[in-house]
């Protein structure tokens, strides 16, 4: 079993100062993982989400509001609740609404790495989790990719509904809403030798359970953890090694998002599980 390096982000957006604010208002916060950034907006109006020269693609998800979104001589418009991925290069994203809007980077995004809430978390550069190495072009040349997530319905026969996808470099499962709540009799505590999870709250209140196994050096343990994230949006950031599951908690609708960079093997290897395989050739070997 891996030892963790480091203690798990909480990132309370919902209490907690944004780490930017534009002129019109939008705001932005900002958490990283070890190979990945994730950037949670609420945004007015018109509100411009640019990009110039990125280095390789990203994800957006359109919780709520409308958008258009550009890249090149190609321009796509979407409603809420739909995924994109963003070619490399230059790329805009406008909001149409008031909405909500989930960019993830990987981390050869310097500029928001850097603005990260918890950048100090990696300043080692967390040599404990495997790097990000581009799987296969997708078919067909980078492109926007547009998949609205009414379209997918889940091949997960379980009662968590995964719905995922995955980039060149990411992958990100959102799971079908919740209506009810999950069984605390049938959590699913597990641990990622080498990778690490970004969990964001889209709806609801969580509470997560997070182990860290013990090593011989007893002055390093540390106490297991039971946080509750009271509202959403919200992200938690599990280090690899850290024993971890989660349940949703309250009343109505509940809603979780898992981020993973880069794309997990074990979840591509079965057949039909990752809805846009289609797009985004398999890494061999």
């Amino acid at each position: 079993m891996t030892i963790a390096r480091r203690k798990a982000t909480h990132a309370r957006h919902f209490s907690e100062p944004p780490q930017r604010i534009d002129a019109d208002g939008s705001r932005h916060w900002i958490t990283r993982a070890a190979n990945f950034v994730a950037m949670v907006s609420e945004t007015k109006p018109g509100a411009v989400l640019e990009r110039t020269n990125n280095p390789d693609e990203y994800m957006a998800f359109v919780v709520s509001g409308a958008a258009s979104a550009t890249a090149g001589t190609e321009g796509r418009d979407v409603a809420s609740e739909t995924l994109l991925i963003m070619p490399p290069g230059e790329s805009r994203i406008v909001m149409r609404e008031d909405g909500m809007i989930v960019r993830i980077f990987s981390s050869k995004v310097q500029d928001i790495l850097a603005a990260s809430v918890n950048a100090a978390t990696y300043a080692d550069g967390a040599p404990e989790v495997a790097p990000i190495v581009p799987w296969p072009d997708p078919a067909g040349g980078f492109g926007i990719r547009v998949y609205r997530l009414a379209d997918f319905a889940s091949p997960d026969p379980s009662p968590l509904k995964m719905r995922v996808f995955r980039s060149t470099n990411l992958m990100i499962n959102i799971f079908e809403p919740w209506q009810q709540r999950r069984d605390p009799t049938k959590l699913s505590p597990h641990w990622h030798d080498d990778f690490e999870q970004m969990s964001l709250g889209v709806k609801g209140t969580f509470r997560h359970h997070l182990r860290y196994p013990w090593g011989p050096d007893l002055t390093q343990w540390e106490e297991d953890e039971h946080v509750t994230y009271e509202a959403s949006p919200s992200i938690l950031v599990i280090p690899a090694g850290v024993i971890h599951t989660t349940q949703d908690i309250g009343e109505g609708v509940t809603w979780l998002v898992d981020i993973f960079g880069p794309p997990r093997v074990d979840f591509s290897s079965k057949p039909g599980f990752v809805l846009n395989a289609g797009d985004y050739p398999m890494q061999q070997g």
